[in-house]
This record gives structure tokens, sequence and C-alpha cells, in this order.
């Protein structure tokens, strides 16, 4: 993986393991109710999509498991659509899908 791939990826790693750190010994019920906890999750779901656009085609290959359009789509939803974020969504993206993602990109950084 080149240099370059290797930052990104490790930019994807910091704004995920955020994105987990704000949700700790928190619930859906709090997203609704915080706006600081929704600007937090999404920016760094942000970030993560941002960072992988700038994943070349090659650095992508090395890690074929990731889901990288549904990555960046999910970046594009966010910035573009931001007066209409599900956060259901949002909630179930922090939750179910960075957990799996940093392992697999964390794997991808020891290997690589």
């Amino acid at each position: 993986m080149s240099p370059d791939d290797r930052w990104r990826v490790q930019h994807m790693i910091e704004a995920a393991e955020q994105a987990l750190s704000f949700v700790r010994d928190r619930n859906r019920e709090d997203l609704g109710g915080d706006p600081m906890l929704r600007l937090a999750l999404t920016r760094a779901v942000e970030i993560v999509g941002e960072a992988a656009t700038q994943v070349s085609e090659a650095g992508r290959a090395e890690i074929p498991d990731v889901p990288w359009p549904q990555i960046v789509g999910m970046r594009n939803r966010l910035v573009h659509a931001y007066y209409d974020i599900n956060q259901k969504i949002l909630w179930d993206t922090v939750q179910l899908a960075l957990p799996p993602l940093l392992k697999q990109l964390k794997a991808a950084l020891r290997g690589a």
C-alpha cells in the first residue's frame, strides 16, 4: 500500500474510533435529543467517507472486502443531504458498520 493510501486509511481508522468513543455509554435515544452528538457522529462518518474517496484504486484493491462504494455513498449522502439525515441509519452505521470496518482497516495496515 502506498504511503498516501496508508495515511488515508489511518484517517479512516481515527475517525471511526472517534465516532465509537462518542457513542460509548450512549443509546439511540440520545441521538435524537443531543444535537452535539448528532453533529459529531455525522462529521466523523463524513471523514471516514472523505478519506475513503482519497484511497487509490490500487489501495482499495488491497482491501477488497471493504465496502468502498457504500462508505463513499454514505459520505455523499451526509454532505449533500445534510438537512435530511436519517438518525437510525447514522446510529446503525456507527454501531454496526464501523466496528467490523475498523478490524478490516487495522488488519490491512498491519499487513501492508
